[in-house]
């Protein structure tokens, strides 16, 4: 009886300590303790008061049955609404996911799933593309193939560090294309975004390409690579008369046929500054074999050789003027 008595107080002092903190925990019954099912109660959540007996003491108190639900019921009701005040309800947008995303594999691969998957993956593709399409349309190709071949030219193969030379690329392009995107934001995408403006998304596509397609034109007109357009453009309606203007070529014939101008001019340029270094190493290979020096290497003598010619005439100005006045105008 003592025993029992204990128990029952003990859990009475541990439902009190866990309401006060905030976590609730279904009561229990003192006849199911007394049974050995508490356990069980608890995991059920039999809700029933907890009752304790006359002359029953809590930390030396005297109390009764009366008096531990009186101390109970408000800790719990509190907690009650502190848990509720806590949790936010859930939004419908948070509860219902992306409907693409229902269902696992079955639902992707069905016919309704299907659809949002190939747009989610479309638009990853089209992100991933997007800056090497951009740079496809400026001068970036010519410049990286012609600082590329300058160096093996020179003959050094880690300098400058492909770091360097990208970078010079870049900024290079950034000069020259300047104008056209400045055009390109002044006639598209400012007024797009301009809520006084009503401009579609179609309407700026067009006025924005039109810088970009002038200055591929324009390097194509002057390169005289008119037969790229040709080639591309038989190959797209072999039936259809050649446009008389480049106003006239579609943006898909245009685009492939100024990057075979640019790679045509850029590896003529690259002759052109290959040239000079070539006719290094033919003396120097000449000279080491009329004195016997069959064993050492002719690029070892010539390196020297090429990196003081390319010092003394500026190489780095020359090549950068070519490169700018290959550009035309702009």
């Amino acid at each position: 009886m003592f025993l029992t008595s204990a128990c029952r107080i003990c859990l009475a002092g541990v439902a009190l300590l866990v309401l006060a903190t905030g976590v609730t925990v279904s009561p229990l019954r003192a006849d199911e303790v007394a049974s050995g099912s508490a356990y069980m109660a608890m995991r059920a959540g039999t809700p029933a008061p907890i009752r304790v007996g006359a002359g029953d003491r809590i930390g030396g108190i005297p109390i009764d049955g009366a008096d531990i639900d009186a101390i109970i019921d408000p800790v719990t009701s509190q907690a009650s609404v502190e848990r509720e005040n806590a949790l936010p309800e859930a939004s419908p947008a948070s509860a219902q996911p992306l409907e693409f995303l229902n269902g696992g594999p079955e639902n992707w691969t069905s016919p309704e799933g299907l659809s949002g998957s190939l747009q989610s993956m479309l638009l990853l593709t089209v992100l991933s593309l997007a800056p090497a399409v951009l740079l496809m349309t400026t001068c970036y190709v010519r410049i990286i193939i012609v600082l590329g071949l300058l160096k093996q030219a020179i003959g050094l193969q880690s300098l400058p560090p492909s770091q360097v030379m990208t970078s010079v690329a870049l900024f290079m392009t950034l000069f020259v294309m300047t104008p056209v995107w400045t055009r390109v934001y002044d006639d598209a995408i400012a007024p797009y975004t301009d809520p006084e403006i009503e401009m579609t998304l179609i309407e700026a596509y067009d006025a924005g390409s039109i810088p970009v397609r002038e200055f591929m034109s324009r390097q194509i007109d002057t390169a005289g690579n008119h037969d790229d357009v040709h080639l591309f453009y038989s190959y797209m309606d072999a039936d259809a008369p050649l446009p008389s203007t480049f106003s006239d070529v579609p943006i898909r014939v245009l685009l492939p046929a100024f990057i075979l101008s640019e790679l045509k001019t850029a590896f003529l340029m690259g002759f052109q500054i290959y040239l000079p270094f070539l006719i290094v190493d033919l003396v120097v290979a000449s000279v080491t074999i009329s004195m016997g020096m069959l064993m050492l290497p002719p690029a070892v003598i010539s390196l020297p050789f090429k990196l003081l010619l390319f010092v003394l005439v500026d190489g780095w100005r020359l090549v950068v003027e070519m490169l700018m006045n290959s550009f035309g105008t702009f």
